[in-house]
């Protein structure tokens, strides 16, 4: 059980680096958002805009209360 306990940590670190790497890339914001937009769709999430302003705003407080 701790053995799966670690792999879902590591997998869920894996997740939210790729998140920071693409909300932190050196690209227009509108693109980063599309970018995201269509990797969701094609795990067939589908968000609208303010859906999609939400998404970003969570990921940026969670990665912010990590670094405290």
């Amino acid at each position: 059980m701790k053995n799966l306990n670690v792999i879902a940590a590591l997998l869920g670190g894996a997740a939210i680096g790729a998140a920071l790497g693409i909300l932190f890339a050196p690209e227009k914001g509108e693109d980063t958002r599309n970018k995201i937009a269509e990797i969701l769709r094609k795990k067939g999430i589908k968000l609208n805009r303010s859906e999609m302003e939400d998404l970003v705003s969570e990921i940026a407080t969670e990665i912010g209360e990590g670094a405290e």
